[in-house]
């Protein structure tokens, strides 16, 4: 992801739930939500997110409440043998 950030390895951007978080990410990093979300919107399934070291699919996925300050990491799958 850090292509699309311009090299960084942390961005802020405001609190929300995770889909606003997503957005607000787009917002500022274009191409960001192509690499999170598939065409259905929904997250994709190589990419693992994760809101304050919770699994976000074990949450309430995109709907998941990102209060301010908390992070959010972005870690997508490797596979490979």
């Amino acid at each position: 992801m850090r292509p699309i950030t311009g090299g960084e390895k942390q961005v802020s951007v405001e609190a929300g739930t995770l889909s606003d978080v997503i957005a607000s990410l787009e917002a500022a990093h274009p191409g960001m939500r192509e690499r999170l979300l598939d065409d259905d919107g929904s997250l994709r399934k190589f990419v693992n997110v994760f809101v304050d070291d919770d699994d976000v699919r074990y949450l309430e996925g995109l709907d998941t409440a990102v209060a301010d300050g908390i992070q959010v990491s972005i870690i997508p799958a490797v596979a490979g043998g």
